[in-house]
């Protein structure tokens, strides 16, 4: 056996061993690197490797859970929250109430060959109000009431995924089904638990180690609308520059357009109605269209350490102004906050404050925020609500102020808190300041 020989068999013994299964992947990457170090191995004989032994892992994968030689890995995850949660409000017409919750989780990913991914999740969620059908589009949250009577499970996404292109420079990532929201974006245009329907497209291109552009698109269906091609969609695409100026410091600059076809297909009751804001007529109709553009930027600074907390302290500075030229008047919303550190791992936190403005035409009440609200005394006209109450949506503006400690990996817990008044008060001139509270546990994996 020739030296060449003798040291491929002995770096393939031990390398399989670690490349045996999907669990010692990233070992085994470290112990051929090594081997290329030392100079045992090339470049080429470590690529080889790392083939065969990917191959090998591939079919023992497949013999051990019994999953097609296609299927690559299996992942399952999910995370519970529980929740307590006050509402108040200055209007003496309002009642003070206090209400606990959940919210459950539950998905599995599965990886294939030919970069092909398929997702399912499953998440509790009250019923939609409105329609009678499905769960509420912008809260997982279940209510504890109604003496332990048994809960909803709803599905939560549904999707396939391919990537097409990952060559280190270009991702080119394409989703349809229902997926999480693919945009990046606050909760001023997307609510964090609303996962739309329909096909969505993200493109990043590195432009160098530090710098790198990414482009999103998507096609949201709203509803559909029996013998009629009128159905109410969502197109939107967006555009981000990230860049790194140094182990300290990171900004991101981005500008989203968004439109929303078809919006007399979406009167009161045609979907749920969750959130309140938009102008309506008497019959329900949205006023006006709504085709807003976004533009949003952040930037992040790195100090060494900070109290009682492990690692890097980042500080983040950021904010979203929105314009939908659609509307004659109250079609702006903005907002700008700080964020001290990150709630990741166990004994790191973060602490945030936020101003937003969201006016009553804006953007479509019911994809924003819906934990974002103030008091309304009396519904207004065409809003589809019965009587008052607090609730989510657009003409809102007010203060919200988050912390969160990472108690130990698997388990959160975060205090958040609304201050918010009615831009246009319903009616006009009455009190409209309210404050929702929310103390969550959440436990994930």
């Amino acid at each position: 056996m020739n030296a060449r020989c003798l040291k491929l068999t002995i770096a393939g013994a031990l390398a399989s061993g670690a490349l045996g299964t999907f669990a010692h992947a990233q070992s085994a990457d470290a112990l051929v690197n090594k081997l290329v170090e030392k100079g045992i191995l090339t470049t080429d004989e470590a690529k080889q490797l790392r083939e065969e032994a990917s191959k090998e892992a591939a079919g023992k994968h497949s013999i051990t859970t019994g999953m097609p030689d296609w299927v690559t890995s299996l992942k399952i995850g999910g995370d519970f929250r529980g929740r307590f949660e006050d509402f108040t409000a200055d209007n003496s017409a309002y009642t003070d109430r206090v209400r606990l919750r959940y919210r459950l989780r539950l998905g599995a990913t599965v990886t294939f060959k030919e970069n092909l991914e398929m997702g399912l999740r499953f998440a509790s969620a009250d019923p939609a109000p409105g329609t009678g059908y499905g769960g509420n589009p912008v809260s997982n949250n279940t209510t504890l009431q109604d003496n332990g009577t048994k809960k909803f499970l709803y599905i939560d996404a549904a999707y396939g995924r391919w990537r097409p292109i990952h060559d280190g420079d270009w991702q080119v990532v394409t989703t349809i089904g229902k997926m999480d929201q693919p945009f990046q974006s606050s909760s001023m245009v997307f609510d964090p638990d609303y996962t739309p329907e329909g096909a969505a497209g993200q493109v990043t291109y590195k432009l160098n180690d530090h710098h790198s552009l990414r482009f999103n698109t998507a096609a949201f269906v709203l509803d559909e609308l029996p013998g009629s091609t009128q159905d109410p969609f969502l197109f939107g695409g967006q555009i981000f520059w990230d860049a790194k100026w140094s182990s300290r410091v990171e900004t991101s600059l981005g500008v989203t357009a968004l439109n929303l076809v078809n919006r007399l297909g979406l009167p009161n009751g045609a979907v749920s109605n969750v959130n309140d804001g938009n102008t309506r007529d008497i019959n329900g109709n949205l006023a006006y269209n709504f085709n807003p553009v976004v533009a949003s930027a952040n930037a992040t600074y790195k100090l060494d350490h900070a109290p009682l907390y492990r690692g890097q302290f980042p500080v983040k500075l950021g904010g979203e102004y929105l314009n939908n030229p659609a509307a004659p008047s109250a079609n702006e919303g903005w907002w700008a906050g700080v964020t001290f550190g990150q709630a990741g791992r166990k004994g790191t936190w973060e602490v945030s404050y936020r101003y937003q403005r969201l006016e009553a035409d804006a953007w479509y009440e019911e994809l924003v925020d819906d934990d974002n609200g103030a008091y309304y005394q009396a519904p207004a006209a065409g809003s589809g609500f019965t009587g008052g109450g607090i609730r989510g949506g657009t003409n809102v503006r007010g203060h919200l102020v988050k912390a969160s400690y990472v108690l130990a990996d698997p388990l959160i817990v975060s205090l958040t808190a609304y201050f918010n008044e009615l831009i246009q008060p319903s009616p006009a001139n009455s009190q409209s300041e309210a404050i929702h509270f929310m103390a969550d546990l959440m436990w994930k994996f």
